[in-house]
């Protein structure tokens, strides 16, 4: 995977391009990137959890524009990404290579929230195990696991990543994966939450509306929040 990002990194939003996300998005993909962060940062506002006071790690950060957004309301972040390339112009938070793609290169029980953001998409099934044990290692106890992923089942969203050159390898994981994945390595996963009903235009106007369709598997995207029991280690 390392090689392949590294030649893709310096075209990699160029390549991202297709008329329908752009135009979803307004013309600018910082949408997609703010939609999650906001999602994250409502589910904490929701259970009542200060994250200015957690650590928090994005697994496969790439270019890093998630970093970006959640760094004012976190106490420390951090990245990892295969590709060195991906992360070359990320400036004032800590990144880390990961030399394989299933290895989190920090100790365990580092991290009281960590993201996964369409990176199981562009991991092997067979390796897809592997990962989530490797990220509930360095959780903490009572920690958030947030993976974001492709809806499958959204035909907008295949039609998209078909004709994406960044997503030629990419693998659409089912919701139903992502909940044996998560009990696989110990972590409590409650359904999963979708999003991306409405183009960026629209959804100015009908956030509301698309917090109760979250439960309707046709967003563009899901996420689910798995946390890792406290005193449970793999």
């Amino acid at each position: 995977m390392a090689p392949r990002f590294d030649d893709l990194s310096s075209s990699y939003h160029d390549l991202l391009r297709d008329p329908i996300r752009d135009r979803f998005g307004g013309g600018d993909s910082a949408f997609f990137h703010l939609r999650k962060s906001t999602l994250i940062r409502d589910y904490f506002r929701a259970a009542g959890v200060d994250t200015r006071r957690l650590a928090y790690l994005d697994v496969g950060c790439g270019k890093g524009e998630l970093l970006e957004c959640l760094r004012p309301h976190f106490a420390r972040v951090a990245g990892c990404d295969v590709s060195a390339e991906m992360m070359q112009g990320i400036r004032g938070v800590e990144t880390r290579v990961q030399k394989d793609p299933v290895s989190i290169p920090y100790s365990e029980d580092r991290f009281d929230f960590i993201t996964a953001v369409c990176v199981y998409h562009h991991i092997a099934p067979s390796l897809r195990l592997a990962l989530s044990r490797e990220i509930a290692r360095v959780l903490r106890p009572g920690g958030v696991f947030a993976i974001v992923e492709h809806n499958p089942f959204n035909p907008v969203t295949r039609l998209i990543v078909r004709r994406t050159p960044i997503d030629s390898d990419a693998i659409l994981l089912k919701p139903s994966e992502v909940g044996r994945l998560m009990a696989g390595c110990g972590l409590f996963a409650p359904p999963p939450k979708y999003f991306l009903y409405f183009p960026r235009r629209l959804f100015r106007l009908t956030g509301n509306i698309e917090s109760l369709l979250s439960v309707v598997p046709l967003g563009g995207q899901y996420v689910v929040f798995a946390t890792k029991r406290p005193g449970l280690r793999e």
